[in-house]
């Protein structure tokens, strides 16, 4: 026979790991693998963040991070087509961000 009181507690002792289990499953539902984009695409890229760059009107950038497709309103600080890299400000924080050029999947005008 079991100690008074011990049996109504035991059911919640799992909850935590049930829950991050939970959303694990979660996380991994709405996650999405990287689009791989063709060497067009990828020329109109680089021509975009360069026209940006020179003008210094503002893009929307869809990179891949973690699973997810972001899209960020920002300018363009800096490129470097070679080192896969490029710098932008973002618009809402005005950060500089660092960002790999292969993470990118799209890059628009406002």
């Amino acid at each position: 026979m079991e100690p008074r009181g011990m049996k109504k507690w035991r059911p919640f002792a799992t909850m935590p790991e049930q829950y991050i289990g939970l959303q694990e499953i979660i996380d991994k539902q709405v996650e999405v693998t990287q689009p791989v984009l063709t060497e067009e695409q990828m020329e109109q890229i680089n021509f975009t963040l360069i026209e940006a760059l020179h003008t210094n009107k503002q893009v929307y950038l869809t990179y891949y991070k973690k699973g997810q497709c972001i899209t960020e309103a920002g300018f363009i600080q800096f490129v470097d087509s070679l080192g896969d890299l490029f710098i932008f400000n973002d618009d809402v924080f005005e950060l500089k961000n660092k960002m790999r050029l292969s993470e990118l999947i799209d890059v628009r005008f406002v």
